[in-house]
């Protein structure tokens, strides 16, 4: 028998990783990330309500968009787990600005150009500073 008529072809691949992961509003901490309505945000403030009469403890966390910088809050019960994304940050060094994009370096000497220059007050601070020569991370 012939094997041609049964070979597969995988378009994409993916680790299956998730972009976000559970964890119980008891274990946020100030400075973490959470997800609220959908949105990642950094949290900047957060307290914990002491149990009601029939009731749990509760949290009440505000948070900044970290897309947006819209500020989002939520209050929930500190036993209920909320997703949290999968954050990872990384530095870029500026190596030359080039028809309003950035021409950025990693660490490891990868080169990453599709980075467009801000159109607001960050991007021409982005590019005085570039233009007295100073080293921007």
């Amino acid at each position: 028998m012939s094997d041609s008529g049964h070979q597969q072809t995988f378009e994409t691949v993916s680790a299956g990783a998730s972009h976000t992961f559970p964890m119980q509003c008891s274990a946020l901490r100030k400075n973490g990330h959470v997800c609220i309505k959908g949105r990642p945000c950094k949290i900047v403030d957060m307290s914990t309500s002491k149990t009601g009469k029939h009731g749990h403890a509760k949290v009440h966390l505000v948070a900044i968009d970290i897309f947006t910088g819209k500020k989002m809050e939520d209050l929930s019960p500190s036993t209920h787990n909320m997703d949290v994304p999968n954050v990872a940050r990384t530095e870029y060094q500026l190596v030359n600005i080039d028809d309003g994009f950035l021409n950025l370096m990693t660490n490891d000497g990868t080169s990453k150009d599709d980075v467009k220059v801000p159109d607001s007050e960050v991007g021409q601070q982005i590019e005085e500073a570039f233009e007295d020569g100073k080293d921007l991370l």
